[in-house]
């Protein structure tokens, strides 16, 4: 249906008169203990959020960049949101940073920071903030998404949009969630961007930022049973800091990833600087995450030197991201994780752990022998938020783990099933049910010779986990009756198997 210019003018008075109170008169609320309200996760005072964007670090400041919906608790009118913190978990929210304008939406990117003004956007002899987004609205021709830019002189607080928008448009309906780096090596920006339906992640390389040049084509490879999405390119050092370490692909796939709807697949291999290839190791291709709730991660841009790279991604899946029992807000994210790179005699793997130590607070040692249904009474009664950081003797052709109970009738359990090799996480029993899909068991298969550990992060609605020396992660979202658990171990034969560790009471993030 074509719209009236009288009706296109009053809808885009009425959004930017919108967008201008978002921006500018709204405050951050003081109430984060609502229910469900993540206390070691950020998420937004209220309304809607899915995609992290724009992550980077400039002047002690990281930022955090998020899809936002200014105007309520459903996807629309996407946004930039906008937090700041000093330690990537302490977060403060800001006022809308790009907002809305004239009918077109701000979808995923990233942002840079252009020391020498390539752009020529930043002041004289200076440095500058420059994001890079994906535009998407309605045109005489169709729907289309474009790759348009924004800068910034006051550390992020506003943003000017670049007058000559876009500066790539093929004239598509799907084409989107630019990553950009700069390439010291070939002294040039790199793009990778996503054609969702081809499954292709195209390289561009620019000397300014303006004006693009295609490089390469990645893909179809590995899974592609749904859109690809949210591609970023980054070089992984390896743990043992001393080889060269290696660059990761990685690649959102929606739907159709293996534990139902959204996932994230990486790929591992080489980047001359235009060609991305895959290695031919085993392990080159797996999933940054196997559970249900971690999608569209992406990484820090300008660490300080000598950081691993950072991932940190939203925490829902598209199948029920509308429905989630949280108010005034819906959606959050999961916690910031250093990258590295894995190699061992079963081949490579990308290894992820958590940011979250400064959390910690009192602590309980654990380590006990327990058998079938064998219960350690001086975990009882914890309150979330808190972490497990655990090493089980697992016996060959059993099940051993945990369950975390809220009450009698909600738990969810986290065990090593070696007779099948999997790791899983299974909330069928764990709490609200959002949807009927929303029960389920998610898997990640056991690597023989890597190590029976576990981290978990238990928050107010969710659980995520880290196994096998981090080279497994698995992140799900759950709504237990009660924030009150009780922990008991389990082996499903019956011998005495050894547990070891540690638990951690976490402060809240909103304890200012």
């Amino acid at each position: 249906m074509t719209r009236s210019l009288s009706g296109n003018l009053v809808r885009s008075v009425l959004v930017i008169a919108l967008a201008f109170f978002a921006r500018n008169g709204r405050t951050q609320t003081s109430g984060y203990d609502q229910p469900y309200r993540p206390q070691v996760h950020f998420s937004p005072s209220e309304h809607w959020t899915n995609d992290p964007n724009g992550l980077v670090f400039f002047r002690g400041e990281y930022h955090l960049f998020f899809q936002y919906n200014p105007f309520g608790d459903e996807w629309g009118h996407m946004s930039w949101g906008h937090a700041i913190s000093k330690d990537m978990l302490h977060w403060k929210e800001l006022p809308v940073a790009i907002p809305e304008k004239d009918g077109v939406m701000i979808f995923t990117g990233s942002i840079v920071i252009d020391l020498h003004n390539t752009s020529g956007l930043c002041a004289p002899k200076s440095e500058c903030m420059v994001a890079i987004y994906t535009g998407s609205g309605d045109t005489p021709q169709g729907p289309r998404q474009t790759q348009n830019i924004a800068y910034s002189h006051d550390n992020g607080r506003t943003w000017i949009a670049y007058d000559r928008n876009p500066v790539l448009d093929l004239h598509l309906a799907d084409f989107r969630d630019p990553s950009v780096f700069w390439d010291d090596k070939q002294q040039q920006w790199v793009m990778a961007v996503s054609l969702p339906k081809e499954h292709i992640v195209r390289f561009y390389s620019s000397p300014n930022l303006k004006e693009w040049t295609q490089l390469s084509d990645f893909g179809p490879a590995g899974d592609v049973a749904g859109d690809w999405e949210c591609p970023d390119l980054l070089h992984v050092p390896d743990s043992n800091g001393k080889d060269g370490g290696v660059w990761a692909l990685k690649v959102g796939l929606n739907p159709g990833a293996p534990q139902g709807g959204s996932g994230e697949q990486y790929f591992l291999g080489s980047f001359d600087g235009k060609r991305f290839a895959q290695s031919n190791e085993p392990g080159s291709h797996g999933w940054t995450n196997y559970g249900k709730d971690d999608y569209c991660a992406i990484s820090f841009n300008h660490l300080p030197k000598n950081q691993n790279p950072v991932l940190l991604g939203w925490m829902s899946n598209w199948q029920y991201a509308a429905k989630l029992p949280t108010s005034p807000w819906r959606g959050q994210m999961s916690l910031p994780r250093r990258l590295s790179l894995v190699r061992d005699e079963t081949g490579l793997a990308l290894k992820q752990e958590p940011i979250v130590t400064a959390l910690r607070s009192t602590s309980i040692p654990i380590s006990a022998a327990f058998g079938s249904n064998k219960e350690i009474d001086n975990i009882h009664k914890q309150i979330t938020p808190y972490e497990l950081e655990l090493e089980f003797g697992v016996n060959s052709g059993s099940v051993s783990g945990l369950r975390i109970y809220s009450d009698d009738q909600h738990w969810t359990e986290v065990g090593f099933d070696t007779q099948h090799a999997e790791f899983y996480v299974d909330r069928s029993n764990s709490g609200l049910a959002v949807m009927a899909d929303f029960p389920t068991r998610t898997t990640a298969p056991l690597v023989a010779g890597r190590p029976y550990d576990l981290r978990l992060i238990v928050d107010r609605s969710s659980v995520e986990a880290y196994a096998q020396n981090g080279t497994i992660a698995m992140t799900n979202l759950i709504y237990p009756p009660s924030q009150t658990n009780k922990i008991k171990f389990f082996q499903s034969d019956g011998k005495s198997v050894m547990v070891k560790g540690r638990l951690w009471k976490l402060h809240s993030i909103w304890n200012r």
